[in-house]
């Protein structure tokens, strides 16, 4: 299928609809309208219809949209309509609490190995995937055709980290470190800055 070109809000809100529909398929639902699923999804009922014009042409007046259909439609666009191998750097608390979260195959992602600076030390604790170091991981990621990763290490090294995924061929990064990255523009990240989402949400309940 040809990738679509669609901007990166978009995309965003494309995956909070997917995550809606896959609830309604849960539930035994099987059509639902736009203005339902927009409110599901926290947005208007136009910008909806706007945003599945990027998918296809969908639902039926009256009707609305099956959800089969428009949710399998949404995972081909995404990408997601097999496992995407995903890749972790550091194994520290929370890379330890990512690679024990069972949600990731859920919704199309697969991690597939992780890597630290200290291996052996890592090895000590219980985790069900290889953790590799850091030397291995342009073989690794070239073997099974990895695109994606995500960087849990300390800000202070976390620059250098993303220089070698961009170097090995990674396209995307999730990343945890408290630090905004530098890469090619042909290169995608996602910040997830837990300090800053709580700061955030202070301000709320003063």
């Amino acid at each position: 299928m040809t990738k679509v070109d669609i901007p990166r809000k978009a995309v965003y809100r494309l995956s909070l609809y997917q995550r809606c529909l896959n609830h309604l398929r849960t539930t035994g639902g099987r059509t639902v309208s736009s203005e339902a699923l927009a409110k599901a999804a926290g947005v208007k009922s136009t910008q909806l219809r706007k945003d599945l014009g990027y998918v296809g042409q969908f639902g039926t007046r009256g009707l609305g949209y099956d959800v089969g259909t428009l949710s399998d439609a949404i995972t081909e666009v995404l990408g997601t309509a097999r496992l995407q191998p995903v890749i972790l750097i550091g194994v520290g608390n929370l890379g330890s609490a990512l690679l024990g979260y069972s949600g990731f195959g859920k919704e199309g992602f697969e991690i597939i190995a992780a890597f630290d600076a200290f291996p052996d030390k890592v090895r000590l604790r219980e985790t069900k995937l290889p953790i590799f170091a850091m030397q291995r991981l342009g073989e690794i990621v070239a073997r099974h055709g990895v695109k994606m990763a995500i960087l849990s290490v300390p800000s202070q090294v976390a620059q250098s980290v993303a220089n070698v995924l961009v170097e090995v061929g990674i396209q995307a990064i999730l990343n945890f470190s408290p630090t905004v990255l530098e890469v090619p523009d042909s290169v995608f990240v996602n910040q997830v800055d837990l300090a800053i989402e709580l700061e955030n949400l202070s301000y709320f309940i003063r």
